[in-house]
């Protein structure tokens, strides 16, 4: 077959340009019509009209447009869509694609994950035992064989190496679905292709994209793909590369359109944001050269010593230690006549007591009488209120001369 010996060209161009790519391979699923890596679509796509025997319509905007705009009689042919999943098929698009399967259209999806809205619509559950592998070295590992069962390939095989998610349809309405294909889990098939009738139309779904990339179109995989495409009818395709989401449904909120994206689409306007960014940046620059950085105000340290014995003395107060605050006020008073007329405090006998009196101008009298307290105090173990408030008057008065 022409199919065949189309593949057999596509792998020598791959092969070749892998020799000369200076990239390291990448090996992530990336369904992409326009991507000779090994998970890219190229082959599959650009092999279309030979394996259909049909024209083969790349779409450039979202189905829901293209029905809408370009589809007047209902009839638009065979809709495929291979990818990872299609976000770009809102709940609206989809209700709007399964009308025109009712007038006698088919589509085929397949899909790693199926959105809700289809599931409920269409009345089927999807199983993924590998649900927790994204990552290329995790699916690396994931083989698996397929199955299908049309009597023409009962009895073929179809073993596939890496990246084949044990994904298979968990329930389905079996008043209008039939199991085309199944998938091997743990010895046991499981349906991962499945044909559901819907009004004069149908849908075809399948849970392995994987199977139709370019590594799986080569070496002899090629066969699988084929055969499942033998059952859509022969009829123009709708290619849908999932590139755009649709003009007419509601926005979602992560694609509502930003300020930046208006202003990018007009010439005019683009040049206004840029010259306007790269003058505020200009100005950021210039203005921070220009300014000296403030220089903070140090605050000078406070003497909180009054504050501090203010504090203390009320506490002593509060609690009545009156002894407590007579025997300060005695020791205050001795440092201070040691530090102020230089005079030994160790014995408070009479020639202690004149030579204070002579050196502080105080009369005789009143400095012995001063003296004579305190030696009574101190030989207290308990003085009154009075007392405290009387010492403390006789030695402020003291120190006023």
């Amino acid at each position: 077959m022409s199919f065949f010996t189309n593949i057999k060209t596509y792998l020598i161009l791959i092969i070749l340009f892998s020799l000369t790519s200076c990239n390291k391979t990448d090996w992530h699923e990336n369904f992409k019509e326009k991507n000779k890596s090994p998970f890219g679509t190229y082959i599959v796509y650009n092999e279309a009209e030979t394996l259909f025997g049909k024209n083969v319509h790349y779409l450039k905007e979202n189905i829901y447009d293209y029905l809408f705009e370009n589809v007047k009689d209902n009839n638009f042919g065979n809709y495929i869509c291979i990818k990872s999943d299609a976000t770009k098929l809102d709940s609206d698009g989809e209700d709007y694609l399964l009308d025109h399967v009712k007038s006698g259209n088919t589509v085929f999806l397949s899909l790693n994950y199926f959105d809700e809205h289809l599931k409920d619509t269409l009345k089927f559950t999807t199983k993924n035992l590998d649900q927790n592998a994204f990552t290329p070295e995790d699916l690396k590992v994931l083989k698996g064989t397929l199955y299908l069962e049309n009597k023409v390939f009962k009895n073929e095989t179809y073993t596939f190496d890496r990246n084949i998610r044990k994904q298979y349809f968990d329930t389905y309405n079996t008043n209008n679905t039939i199991v085309l294909g199944t998938l091997d889990v743990a010895g046991k098939k499981q349906p991962n292709f499945i044909k559901i009738y819907y009004g004069e139309g149908a849908i075809y779904l399948h849970t392995n994209p994987v199977v139709f990339t370019n590594f799986n179109m080569i070496n002899g995989r090629e066969a699988y793909a084929e055969h499942v495409f033998s059952y859509l009818p022969s009829a123009d395709i709708l290619w849908d590369p999932q590139i755009k989401s649709s003009k007419y449904s509601p926005p979602k909120d992560d694609d509502q359109e930003s300020i930046f994206k208006f202003f990018l689409q007009h010439s005019t306007l683009t040049w206004f944001l840029a010259v306007s960014s790269i003058g505020l940046l200009l100005f950021m620059v210039f203005n921070a050269r220009r300014k000296q950085r403030a220089i903070p105000i140090i605050k000078p340290l406070q003497n909180s010593t009054v504050e501090f014995t203010q504090t203390i003395s009320n506490l002593y107060l509060k609690e009545e230690d009156h002894k407590n605050l007579v025997d300060k006020k005695i020791a205050y008073f001795l440092e201070k006549v040691r530090e102020k007329y230089l005079i030994s405090t160790t014995n408070l006998n009479s020639q202690f007591i004149q030579n204070l009196a002579l050196k502080s101008n105080n009369d005789l009298q009143s400095t012995k009488y001063l003296i004579h307290t305190i030696i009574d105090l101190n030989k207290k173990y308990d003085c009154s209120e009075n007392e405290l408030i009387i010492l403390n008057k006789m030695i402020e008065n003291f120190f006023k001369i």
